[in-house]
């Protein structure tokens, strides 16, 4: 309990406070995550009566914590996707993993600023460190640079940014993106807001595989290039959102060399299994990316909010970013990370912090054994799913996502979709495993991606199980 002081002013607490209050928190926390197998994999997320209920006007005095945190664990946060639990096999998790929550509590608590090297050199430092590690294991060279983002879509944002500044510059309207139909739509919306309008935006065909096709992004390049435009950019994926496809990042890589292109490879999901060398064939063409996304928050299971962006030449980032003000203390020499010299951000917190504690608590090992796992998890779920009479494997797992879907034999592909739509209502229902889907080629996939690192044997035996049994229910009605 905060005890008003006597001058209401004073917003400190006392030692004893803040312990009991700490204390408060992680007993939560700390029972929170020991329940979650025991959690249904998502939470009941029809509420809008309940939001309408939570509005409310800013109180005029505190209430006592206990009070708070009472709703918080056992209303509110069980209505959501359990994104954190061993059952999530959705959308592509953030794990969440501990020692990122103590780096956040030791960040906010010090609360020191990062934005420049000279304000704090050392734990700017500690961020480089990480930098130069994804820069490692992305097989990028020495002049690489990087920045932590908030997520895919902002280290996209700032990589159109490079490729716009260096071979469009002035010249905008001209410039034409290039981006398969299975591209993230982060990369859409970061071009429009780089300046890159939407009929500047080409959506290249993909293969049977969902790749994109390097011939018909030639052609595009071509068929632009005569009109008068000026193609600048190519961004690939590496792990798509709808069936986890790798478009064919060596042929692209060649083709915008000779062209003069930029390449921005879309990593966010798929990038982190590079660190796992016997996997490093499945994204080959990888380290000759321009510039890459990066999603700790993915890869390297971390909360939400951990995003990166490596640059191949340094200089293009600093060249968008860099600036100086007579307020500031002078940049860092180029031996030293300076932040605000390769990001926009100036008044920022210390985002590293909770990628440098995890790994180095962890170690790269025990990382790049859960990453394998993952993926050789998959590969066995999607076998013995693909071997069920009915189901239909459509792409088979480059990574650790895998789509799927019912297919009723003498039935018209829409009465399939509905059989499939039925396959997810059905196993979701259960409460131990949540699936999702998409529409690809006008047709329902159901969708299994495995990537939490509390996602095991057991829970994917489990979920395998649970579709297969549900899958001859459905089709023997």
């Amino acid at each position: 309990m905060i005890i008003p002081p006597d001058d209401p002013a004073d917003l400190e607490l006392s030692p004893d406070v803040m312990a009991a209050m700490g204390q408060a928190v992680l007993a939560r926390v700390v029972d929170h995550i020991a329940s979650l197998p025991d959690q249904p994999a998502c939470g009941d997320v029809l509420a809008e009566e309940l939001c309408r209920a939570l509005r409310e006007p800013a109180p005029e005095h505190g209430v006592p914590l206990e009070e708070l945190l009472d709703p918080l664990f056992r209303e509110w946060l069980p209505r959501s996707f359990n994104a954190a639990g061993p059952g999530y096999l959705a959308y592509i998790p953030g794990g969440g993993i501990f020692p990122a929550a103590l780096a956040d509590l030791i960040a906010d608590a010090t609360n020191r600023f990062t934005g420049i090297w000279r304000a704090a050199p050392a734990l700017v430092q500690l961020e480089a460190n990480v930098l130069d590690w994804f820069r490692d294991w992305m097989g990028f060279p020495p002049t690489a640079r990087g920045l932590f983002t908030t997520g895919g879509s902002m280290s996209i944002f700032n990589a159109i940014l490079c490729a716009r500044e260096r071979l469009l510059g002035t010249e905008i309207r001209p410039g034409v993106l290039y981006a398969s139909t299975q591209a993230h739509a982060a990369v859409f919306k970061s071009a429009r807001l780089a300046g890159i309008f939407p009929d500047r935006v080409r959506t290249v065909p993909v293969d049977e595989q969902f790749r994109m096709r390097v011939d018909a992004l030639g052609e595009e390049i071509d068929r632009d290039r005569r009109a008068g435009l000026r193609p600048f950019l190519v961004v690939s994926t590496a792990g798509t959102t709808n069936t986890g496809a790798v478009d064919p990042l060596e042929p692209i890589a060649d083709l915008c060399e000779c062209a003069g292109l930029w390449h921005h490879v879309d990593g966010a999901y798929g990038a982190f299994f590079h660190l796992v060398e016997p996997l490093r064939p499945l994204l080959a063409g990888l380290p000759r990316a321009d510039s890459l996304t990066l999603d700790p928050h993915k890869g390297l299971f971390l909360p939400y909010g951990t995003g990166a962006l490596l640059v191949r030449d340094g200089s293009a980032l600093r060249a968008v970013h860099g600036v100086h003000a007579s307020y500031m203390p002078p940049a860092a020499d180029d031996e030293f990370y300076d932040p605000a010299q390769y990001g926009p951000e100036l008044s920022r917190g210390f985002p590293g912090l909770r990628v440098w504690l995890t790994i180095k608590t962890f170690g790269t090992a025990r990382l790049r054994a859960a990453i394998a796992e993952k993926r050789a998890l998959a590969v066995e779920a999607a076998q013995r799913l693909a071997r069920e009479p009915g189901i239909a494997l459509v792409a088979p797992p480059q990574l650790s996502l895998f789509a799927f879907r019912l297919e009723p034999p003498d039935v018209s592909p829409a009465v399939q979709d509905e059989a499939t739509r039925r396959l997810l209502e059905r196993v979701n229902a259960r409460g131990r495993v949540m699936l999702t889907g998409c529409t690809v080629d006008r047709r329902f996939l159901a969708r299994v991606c495995v990537l939490s690192f509390r996602t095991r044997r057991r829970h994917v035996d489990a979920a395998v199980e649970q579709i297969i049994e549900e899958a001859a229910g459905i089709l023997s009605e």
